[in-house]
Parts: structure tokens; sequence; C-alpha cells
């Protein structure tokens, strides 16, 4: 294939690269491996860079054809017809003509031999690695390891290699790979060495990195170590480094250099619906307020400011979380909140203030629960209400997302059951939600993405009006049904003889699907269908209503998260028409 350049080009006038009996996938990898290629594509034509450029492509071409099981091609650059690689470097050509790549892959050698021992017990090799398979060098490396790495998770940290007998037969095209590994000494843990920490105490260091000493060597063990301490945010960098040498007689020593980030954080966010109004939030930070990784947030929401269909609510929160607490594994939280809800046809001052633990399981696995209480007193047409509850709500949530703004595989579940107790005229009872979430992707780079996404919720042991107003459910708005009015759909109640007026239900269920294309780097596009219920008995029957809404919207990837603008307008159901506007960042869910 042939690019020539044009005429504001200083040198070169044409260049090809050709492959030849190689299949389509061969010869994109090799043309991906070219650095001359490459540089054509950037506009480059100054004539030292295309010489050097030359020079190197002979190693990465041949690094290519290994990687494919190619281990007799025959690799030809010319420059204006002289062999680039006999041209000494301080005889390179001034100016370049043409250049020409061309490349004999030559056939697919296949393994004769493919050993690699001693394993350590329950080891897995790649499957390509077998009598008769292409012998890849890639497959090579993932063999040797995947043998080193099953010494390793046995706590043998030095295991390497001993002997490596790898030789190829042109004649027959076969590759014979005998690789020999020595495990050396199962070790347990030594001394941990902490450096580069100056706010931060040591010994609260030590008890969120959890590393004991004694415990036999883990490579999981110090991944974990690494993700604790990431995970307070304290630290900009956290880098685990294993001694060279052993201390007598099978300990091995770990060296920790952390870099602290900058104390002080804060944020600001907005969203704009057409019906909802203007949502603004934010918050500021202290990462390390006494030295032992404690984090306060302060927190603030003004929102439906300029809406037409209610009041403006606002809240103000206080969080504390502490790292390490009870295990290395478990962050404690306390918060306190007091909030204000205008909604269409109630208001209430709601104040909270809780304990909570979190488990980290492991990277994508986390469980939580608490000891909460909640005091609201508010008024509705029905008249004056005051409630009063104890809760303990305890939650699982399985995140395994690629990514938590954008995300293209995977699933996110989380679910949560909250018993409570109240007090004076509130009700007792049991409150379950869940959140599941799917993500596939299609197409190179999952540039058509398929999510769905399923919520509800449920009360159980207490009646409508006994229960606090907060723990009801509403559907309709941005986190629900795009296209309907922010918590349109709710149950109509009366108190005694007085008139009827709307809260939310017992029982709520709702329902998601969105088609996202990428239709370049930063632009994509997106189609949705929202639909969702509440009710008083059921998730359905007399007593559920439905409603739904659907539309599209335009993504822009700003790389912390695509901004989201959503146009949609109701398909089913007489709680709202005309359009609803929204934007925010990241996806929808």
């Amino acid at each position: 294939m042939a690019i020539l350049a044009g005429p504001q080009a200083m040198a070169l006038d044409a260049f090809d690269f050709k492959v030849t009996g190689a299949d389509k996938d061969l010869s994109k990898a090799l043309r991906a491996s070219s650095l001359l290629i490459s540089q054509q594509a950037d506009g480059v034509r100054d004539p030292q860079d295309l010489f050097a450029a030359a020079r190197a492509d002979y190693g990465r071409i041949l690094a290519a054809l290994y990687a494919r099981g190619h281990y007799s091609g025959v690799i030809r650059i010319l420059i204006d017809g002289r062999e680039a690689a006999g041209i000494a470097p301080l005889d390179a050509p001034s100016a370049i003509s043409v250049i020409e790549v061309l490349v004999d892959p030559g056939p697919v050698f296949a393994f004769a031999q493919a050993r690699v021992a001693p394993l350590a017990p329950d080891t897995d090799l790649p499957a390509g690695f077998a009598l008769g398979k292409p012998a890849q060098s890639g497959v090579v490396a993932e063999a040797v390891t995947a043998g080193i790495d099953g010494w390793r998770d046995l706590g043998h940290a030095k295991a390497a290699v001993s002997r490596e007998d790898i030789a190829a037969d042109h004649a027959r095209a076969t590759l014979s790979a005998d690789i020999g590994l020595t495990p050396g000494p199962r070790l347990r843990f030594g001394r941990l060495t902490i450096s580069g920490h100056e706010r931060m105490r040591e010994n609260r260091v030590r008890k969120i990195a959890g590393l004991k000493e004694g415990e036999v060597y883990s490579p999981l063990e110090l991944q974990r170590a690494a993700n604790r301490l990431r995970r307070t945010g304290i630290f900009a960098s956290v880098a685990l480094t294993e001694a060279e040498g052993i201390t007598p007689p099978d300990l091995l020593g770990i060296d920790l250099t952390v870099v602290e980030a900058k104390t002080r954080r804060y944020s600001l966010g907005a969203e704009v619906a057409s019906s909802d109004g203007v949502s603004l939030s934010g918050y500021w930070l202290h990462r390390n307020l006494l030295g032992g990784g404690e984090r306060l947030k302060v927190d603030a929401s003004v929102s439906n400011i300029g809406t037409n269909v209610s009041g403006v609510d606002y809240a103000l929160g206080v969080t504390i979380d502490r790292p390490a607490t009870l295990t290395p594994d478990t962050t404690a939280t306390f918060r306190f909140k007091i909030s204000h809800e205008d909604e269409i046809d109630y208001f209430a001052n709601i104040g909270e203030i809780g304990l909570g633990f979190t488990q980290y399981v492991n990277e994508t696995l986390t469980l939580r629960a608490g000891l909460g209480y909640t005091y609201a007193e508010g008024r509705d047409p029905g008249g004056a209400f005051n409630t009063r509850n104890l809760s303990l709500p305890i939650g699982v949530t399985w995140d395994r997302r690629d990514s938590t703004t954008n995300a293209t595989k995977g699933f996110y579940l989380d679910a949560e059951v909250k018993p409570f107790l109240g007090f004076g005229t509130t009700g007792s009872g049991l409150r379950t939600t869940f959140d599941a979430r799917a993500y596939r992707g299609f197409g190179a780079d999952a540039r058509v993405v398929l999510a769905g996404r399923v919520q509800g919720g449920a009360i159980f042991g207490t009646s409508l009006l006994e229960t606090p107003r907060d723990d009801l459910f509403f559907s309709g708005g941005g986190g629900t049904v795009r296209g309907q009015p922010y918590k349109s759909l709710g149950v109509s109640v009366a108190r005694g003889f007085g008139p009827q007026f709307q809260i939310g239900g017992l029982y709520q269920l709702g329902a998601s699907v969105e088609a996202r294309v990428r239709v370049s780097e930063k632009i994509g596009v997106v189609g949705f269908f929202d639909a969702g219920s509440i009710g008083v008995d059921g998730f359905t029957g007399d007593s559920a209503n439905w409603h739904a809404g659907a539309g599209f919207g335009l993504r822009y990837d700003t790389g912390l998260g695509p901004i989201r603008l959503d146009i949609a307008a109701p398909v089913q159901g007489t709680t709202g028409d005309g359009v609803q506007i929204y934007i925010g960042l990241g996806q929808a869910f």
C-alpha cells in the first residue's frame, strides 16, 4: 500500500509497506508495530527521523512476528534501494525519496516441546502452551509468569527462572521451549519499613496497611495493603517494594513509600432539569483531620431552584470516616445531617444522626451496617405530623463495573434491609431496597453499549401514614423515570375527613434500558426508555400505578466522566406532559 507525500513534504515522495502471504490480522499487527507507519500518520518528513525509525523497525517488526509464532520471517527495509541496516549511522542520508518495507512472515511454528517445571500445585498454564499449538512468544512469556506466580502465591517470593532452553527448528517449523524454575524458600513477612509520611502517624499507616509480621508471604496481601492505603484518599502515591535479601531464617522485609496528597479538597456540582429546576451541591473535605487518616466531609445541597411545582429543598451534612477501625478493612463512619423538604403536598424539617461500619471484603464487594436516629416534623394538607424512629440499616454492594462513571461492561448490585423502631405515632417495620445494573459492550472498543437497570423497594409491618415520610417511595425524574416530573407518581391519601393529598407509596419498582453509541472519541448518543410504579399493597395490582418516559441524549466525554444531556417525554401515565430536559455529569446509571 503506497502513501504519497504531498508537495509540502521535506523529502519523502513515496512509502510502501508490503506483507506477503499473510492474513489480514497478521498484516494489521505488523503495521501497528511499525514506527515508520506511525511517523507517516504524524506527517514526519525529516530524513534523520525516518532513518532512525527504519533501523528501529527491524526489531519492532521481528517482535511482532515472534508474537504470532513466525520465527523464520524475512524483513527488508529499503531506503532509496539500500538496505537500512547496511547504512552506517554516520552515513545517514540527508534526503530520502522512497522507503519500502517488505516482510515475508514465513510459516507459523508449532510447539514441539512446551514445558515449565517444577510447577506449584494447582498452577494453570495457558491453554496455548501445549504440543502442536502455535508457538507464540507471548504464550511462552505467559506460561513462565504463571509458573512463577504459582510459587509466589504459596509464599515463595523469590521464585525465578533458572534455565531457558528455547530452540527453533526451521526445517520442521517447530519451537522447543523448556523452562526451569527455582522456587526458593517459603518466606514470611518481615518488618515493614515506612517512609514519606509527614502528617500521618506511622502507627496508623501500619494499621491501615494491615501487613502482619510473621505471616506467610502473599502477593495478594501486598496488593490488598496498597489498596487499603489508596482507599483512604490520603496518599497521592503508594509503593510497596520487596527487600532484595532475606532476613534469617525466612523473613522478607517490605519497604513502603508514600507521598501524601493535599489535605483539603472541595467540589461543586450542578444538575438542571426543565421541571425539577436547578440542583446545586458541593462539599469541603479534610483528608487527615487528626493525623490518623480521619476524613472530615462537610456537604451541602440546594435543589428544585426555579421549579414551579414545589419549593426549594436544602440540606447540610457532616461526615467523619475513620479507616482501619476494628480491622484494617473496616471503616467507621459518623454522620449528622439536617434538611428541609418542600414538596408539592408537604414540607418537613428532618434531622438525622448515625454511626455505621463498612467492611471491604475485597475490591468489588463491601458490607455495611449501622445504627441511626431520625426526627422529622412537618405539615401536609391533612395537618401537622411528627415522626421519630431508630433504624438498623444493613447493606451489601457488589460492583463489577469497569468504570463508575461510564461503564461498558460488568454489573452493579446494591441491596439494603433496614429494620426501624418507631416512637409515638411512628410505626415500626422493615424497609428493603435493591438496585441492579448491567452493561454489555459491542464492537471495536465497545462503541455500542447496552445498559439496563432494575430498582425497587418495599416497606413491611407498618401502615402508610405511620411510616416516616422520607422512607416512602416516589417515581419520576432523573433518578427513576425521565420524561415524567420529579416525584410526580405517588399515592393519594386523606387523614380523617381532610382533603386528599399525595405522599409516597410502600412499594416501588422501576426499570430503565439505554443504548449508548459512541460516534467519535468524545461524542456519544443515547436512546432510553424508563418505567416505574408505586403501590400500597404490592408491586402490581389495583393499588399500583405505572408511568413511563422515553427519549434520547448526548454525551461529551471529559475524561472524568461524560457530560449528560437528556431530552425525554412521557409515553405512559397521567403524571406529566411535555418535554423534560436533564443536564448532569456521568451517565444516568
